[in-house]
């Protein structure tokens, strides 16, 4: 932010208006009608913004206004929040105090400007212990007072849609925590068109030319989607008119996020993805204890115009979904031959749908099950809280988890309802009734059936859960547990367990190195993780307490060249063993591997790698190649690690370490890398052949390794090549499509 002295009229005029709409919204809207609180807020903030503004150089005070119209109108808050919305920044930015906040405005509306405060300034700070507190202090707000979190969000949201201004690296990190912990966060607070928005526009910042060509495929099948939508739609429309209901039906286009995870998780272009909408029945209903009658008998209704899939049919009528979320779906298909997602709700179910709990208290439900399983899932954030992970990223992997999980719910034998993540356990429900049950759980029995810890749960299982004080927990527990719950308080007992034997490693190492005048540094550890096959230092302390591992004397030369080099040849080491020069393509070629210093984040950092060395390393996560839409990462050492934008790995980089990304170009690269290729075809006698000319003879392409298998009439090949950058990859995959019977080919990471 940079300080002016004045606006201009023009400007004033903008602030006004803005403002006016915030009012509008809100008079319109089902809450009582507090004007005057909401103007002494906003002249507040005016004044204590005054000669502030934003990057994008527009006055400051825009900001909390287009936060406070969100909150209002777009999640369905009243005057409080909208009051607090309004002064959200001022104790941040400004010499006021939540005290002037109370004095002026009630404790309640300081309680909430508080809580922004503790959590302002996005969830994570510069050091992985603090991005950790931070989000810590995001979830334990939500017990005080859901609120916090929900003005939290209608900030985040304005802050994407004004990401443009921001510095590319800044919009990487800002997408990357968004997509990682906010749209997650919205979805399980049941604010899915606020979730949808903040998926989109995190793709459109992380992929903006995939984001472009998807937008423009849509619009450019938008005249023939219309068509299909109205062939399908007219018939409904007739029986529905007979039967006397007042409706609204519109198609629901997927989102450019969903559209392209679809492509990439099925690994089909564009034309293939059938499912482009969903058509949407809203119906009004007066009476609530009719709604459920209304959606069955517009099911059946359809029912009799076209097939439809039995498999596909989803009820959430009389069981919601832990955020609140109450339909009933179907899937008919169409005259055209595909098939059609069909939603069907009343006009309070859709507003608690796109708007979330905030639309419970429009509606005064009380301590509806909806409330109750947020409740829920909020006291299992509050236990893992009890137990925080030591490592920021495990933190929020474990907590993610949970935040976008598909439910199911299972049944204590006195009939108590247990919600549980899909795919969830006996050892789950162990750890879900209590930790210590969980400790010495032995077995299970689902609907009366002895099953093992391991045994996966559906739906109405009735579960008992049988313990043995001789049972202790078990690392290999991890393998098949599903709650971010359970997973957090196995590995605390975990950690307990083992530390004597990491202390007592510890010991043996530091002794170790004393012994041979080895100095401590990450390139030693590092060598002995490469040597004994351990992920950290923690681990390697841990076998060498527990006798697995012995630190033998022939390997004290390696640790000492290792130090003294300062870790020049384990940076080496790590680099992919195809990445060579080419003009020295030879087994004891020696690679120099420049590691950068004083790096300006702020500017595009340029990639290169020619026969004088490379300036950055591959990530082995996701094996970018040259051409791909990549980031870079700042490690401990100065060294830049190149990841593709949409690993996984980077996508938990970005949202804890945002202030060491890199926005990368690709410059002079002289090198070969490896791309995964996966083909399917029907198979034929001669397909392996030709497969391996087309990529071998003709186009001059090093396969490295290749897994075929033929299954009835199908076949599927993995394959490993050697490839210059991403352009050749497209060539080699629309080259093989060409080959008779091939009806997929694709780069997979």
């Amino acid at each position: 932010m940079t300080e002016e002295k004045f606006t201009t009229p023009e400007e004033d005029k903008m602030i006004e208006d803005a403002f006016s709409e915030v009012l509008e919204g809100y008079l319109n809207s089902n809450h009582r009608k507090k004007v005057e609180i909401i103007k002494r807020a906003f002249d507040f903030a005016k004044d204590a913004h005054k000669g502030i503004r934003r990057r994008s150089g527009e006055p400051y005070i825009m900001h909390p206004i287009a936060v406070a119209k969100i909150a209002n109108q777009e999640i369905g808050l009243g005057s409080t929040s909208i009051c607090a919305a309004l002064l959200h920044d001022v104790v941040e930015d400004t010499d006021y105090t939540v005290e002037d906040i109370e004095q002026h405005f009630g404790k309640k509306i300081a309680q909430l400007v508080a809580g922004l405060t503790k959590i302002s300034g996005g969830i994570f700070g510069a050091q992985a212990s603090a991005q950790a507190e931070n989000f810590r202090k995001l979830l334990l707000t939500m017990s005080d007072d859901i609120r916090v979190v929900l003005i939290k969000m209608a900030d985040r949201l304005h802050n994407m849609r004004t990401l443009g201004s921001m510095a590319s690296n800044k919009q990487y990190k800002i997408a990357g925590e968004t997509l990682y912990i906010y749209a997650p966060l919205a979805h399980r607070l049941g604010l899915f068109s606020i979730k949808t928005e903040l998926e989109d526009l995190s793709f459109k910042y992380e992929h903006p030319e995939a984001y472009k060509r998807i937008s423009e495929q849509i619009e450019l099948s938008e005249r023939k989607r219309n068509n299909e939508y109205e062939d399908f739609a007219a018939p409904i429309r007739r029986i529905l008119d007979e039967m006397g209901l007042k409706y609204t039906m519109k198609a629901r286009v997927k989102s450019v996020y969903s559209i392209w995870n679809k492509m990439e998780t099925k690994h089909i272009p564009f034309e293939e993805v059938y499912d482009l909408y969903a058509v949407r029945i809203i119906f009004d209903c007066d009476d609530h204890t009719k709604e459920n009658a209304i959606c069955w008998q517009i099911y059946g209704a359809i029912n009799e115009l076209y097939r439809f899939h039995p498999e596909r049919t989803r009820n959430w009528l009389g069981k919601p979904k832990a955020n609140g979320y109450q339909a009933l779906h179907m899937t008919a298909m169409g005259p055209d031959g595909n098939w059609v997602e069909v939603q069907i709700r009343s006009h309070r179910m859709d507003e608690i749908a796109e708007k979330g709990f905030a639309a419970h208290w429009k509606y005064k439900i009380g301590e509806s099950d909806e409330e109750s399983e947020l409740n829920a899932w909020l006291r299992t954030i509050k236990d893992i809280l009890d137990n925080p992970e030591p490592n920021a990223i495990d933190f929020l992997d474990t907590l993610k988890l949970n935040l976008f999980a598909s439910e199911i719910v299972v049944f204590t034998p006195k009939g108590e309802l247990i919600t549980l993540p899909n795919n969830a356990t006996v050892l789950d429900v162990a750890f879900e009734l209590h930790s210590k049950i969980g400790y010495h759980c032995i077995a299970g029995k689902v609907n009366h059936k002895l099953v093992p810890l391991s045994q996966k749960l559906r739906s109405g299982d009735q579960v008992e859960v049988l313990t043995s004080q001789s049972q202790t927990p078990k690392e290999e527990w991890m393998e098949f547990l599903i709650t971010a719950k359970a997973k957090t308080q196995l590995r605390s007992a975990l950690r307990k367990m083992r530390q004597p034997s990491i202390t007592k490693g510890k010991e043996i190492f530091e002794q170790f190195l004393k012994q041979h005048d080895i100095s401590d540094s990450n390139e030693v550890i590092t060598k002995l993780q490469g040597i004994y096959q351990v992920n950290n230092r923690d681990e390697l302390y841990l076998q060498l307490g527990r006798e697995e591992i012995v630190l033998s004397d022939n390997i004290v030369k390696s640790l000492k060249k290792q130090s003294d080099s300062k870790g020049l040849l384990s940076k080496i080491l790590r680099l992919p063993l195809s990445v060579v020069p080419k003009s020295k393509e030879k087994e004891d070629t020696e690679v120099h591997v420049e590691i950068p210093t004083n790096i300006n984040k702020k500017e595009t950092y340029h990639l290169h790698y020619d026969e004088n060395g490379a300036n950055f390393r591959l990530a082995d996560c996701c094996s970018p190649l040259p051409g791909d839409n990549v980031l870079g990462f700042i490690e401990d050492n100065g060294e830049v690690v190149v990841h593709s934008v949409d690993c996984p790995r980077a996508l938990a980089l970005k949202a804890s370490f945002g202030s060491r990304l890199l926005s990368t170009s690709w410059d002079t690269i002289n090198g070969k890398f490896p791309a995964h290729i996966h083909i399917e075809g029907i198979d034929r006698f001669g397909i392996l052949q030709e497969l391996i000319q087309t990529i071998s003879t003709h186009m001059s392409i090093n396969i490295r390794s290749l897994h075929i298998v033929a299954e009835k009439e199908v076949f599927r090949c993995d394959l490993t090549v050697l490839l210059d950058d991403s352009d050749v990859v497209s060539k080699l995959c629309a080259q093989v499509k060409r080959l008779d019977g091939v009806r997929q080919a694709t780069r997979i990471y």
